[in-house]
């Protein structure tokens, strides 16, 4: 990836909207996300220069089909009133009428917050309980304990959002088995329409891969990931769940929260970064840097573009991560006369012979087996692209380049 600037994004389908908060009241120390500790006089800054970067793209953007804004950080309500009225902007300026998907602290969402994202559209939540062990809690950094990890999923519930989802980690340092257990019966008992488990990272630039001096990356025990993802799997689909994604499980006739799925998107706020099908981009990860550029030009970094082949291989990862891969959903995107098993057939017919995969539905579903193993993959790709790309824009606003 190069510091070229990509033309503004066009004639895009289906569009995903991104916004980044990076502001946190407490700076988890195993958090590989682009994170800077809550400043009043920053934020403002911040908050001028997310609105200044709306009005740039919103020629280009008006009149497109928006199938969802996400939010992440970061801890997005550190300043209500400010999101608040950056989601307005938002939906003013693009007319929205999708789903608004918004990630939460336990530690920063009160009744009155709920209230006030509900009364601003947003329609999903996902909670970073990470877990409901006081201990592994403090174990990681967190400054939340199990209770009011608890209290919060209880209230987000009872608010009507249309979907609640609940972040869960494991392979902490010392967890048992029993432990992750008691934390998925829990977050099941509280009525959690979506469960999402995710291993702990240590990341080298990390907070946590830095005070243990890491040099090399540390992966999660094998033994250990399968046995709680076998955990995690048979508690949920004993509790009426499924699987709807590698790391998810969902109830029936709930709406799916995702972060990651969208194939189109335009990212605003430091950090954040675009896919437009012709380019794959990210904004500068400084605030200062991110605020200085707007509003004469867009605050982007690194830059990279995306061949048609590139981007057909982009869609099958994040399919594949969804565990179902249909034909007209391929053609529909890239076009009539296009064939997902032309296109792959090299791809998927060695996980078809190896079990992982199943011709199903005009197209392909991933196995059991297959969610496991795409489960350490998508961490390998996790580990070395957050790695390499975030790693060089933490340390410089504006890198030379990065190799991927």
């Amino acid at each position: 990836m190069l510091p070229d600037k990509p033309p503004f994004p066009k004639n895009l389908k289906r569009v995903g909207l991104y916004l980044h908060v990076p502001f946190c009241k407490n700076l988890c120390p195993f958090c590989p996300y682009n994170r800077i500790e809550y400043d009043d006089a920053l934020f403002k800054q911040y908050e001028q220069a997310v609105h200044e970067e709306i009005e740039l793209y919103s020629p280009h953007l008006k009149g497109r089909e928006f199938v969802s804004l996400y939010i992440g950080g970061g801890t997005p309500t550190v300043n209500l009133p400010g999101l608040v009225r950056i989601i307005n902007h938002l939906r003013q300026n693009f007319s929205l009428t999708c789903d608004i998907c918004i990630e939460l602290h336990p530690s920063n969402m009160d009744s009155d917050c709920l209230v006030s994202l509900k009364n601003a559209g947003v329609t999903m939540l996902s909670i970073g309980a990470e877990s409901t062990s006081d201990r592994n809690l403090k174990n990681i950094g967190r400054n939340h304990d199990g209770k009011t990890a608890l209290d919060s999923l209880r209230r987000a519930i009872k608010t009507g959002f249309d979907s609640v989802n609940c972040d869960l980690m494991f392979a902490l340092p010392g967890q048992t088995l029993e432990e992750w257990g008691e934390d998925i019966r829990a977050v099941i008992k509280e009525g959690a329409d979506q469960i999402s488990t995710y291993p702990l990272f240590s990341f080298p630039y990390s907070d946590l891969g830095q005070s243990q001096k890491i040099r090399n990356i540390k992966r999660p025990d094998s033994k250990m990931v399968r046995s709680m993802l076998n955990i995690t799997n048979t508690s949920s689909i004993e509790s009426g769940y499924h699987r709807c994604a590698v790391w998810s499980w969902l109830k029936p006739a709930k709406k799916k929260f995702s972060s990651i799925t969208r194939h189109h998107y335009v990212g605003f706020g430091p950090s954040a970064a675009s896919m437009t099908g012709s380019h794959f981009y990210v904004n500068t990860f400084d605030v200062r840097s991110y605020a200085a550029s707007l509003p004469n030009e867009r605050p982007i970094a690194l830059s990279m573009p995306v061949t048609r082949r590139l981007e057909m291989a982009y869609w099958l990862y994040w399919r594949v991560y969804e565990l179902k891969v249909y034909q007209d959903d391929f053609r529909d995107l890239f076009g009539e006369g296009t064939s997902l098993d032309s296109a792959f057939s090299h791809i998927i017919k060695p996980f078809q012979l190896a079990g992982m995969i199943e011709r199903k539905n005009r197209g392909y579903h991933i196995t059991e087996m297959g969610s496991y193993w795409i489960h350490r993959l998508q961490n390998e790709y996790s580990l070395n692209y957050i790695n390499r790309l975030w790693g060089s824009c933490r340390r410089t606003p504006w890198p030379e380049k990065v190799c991927l």
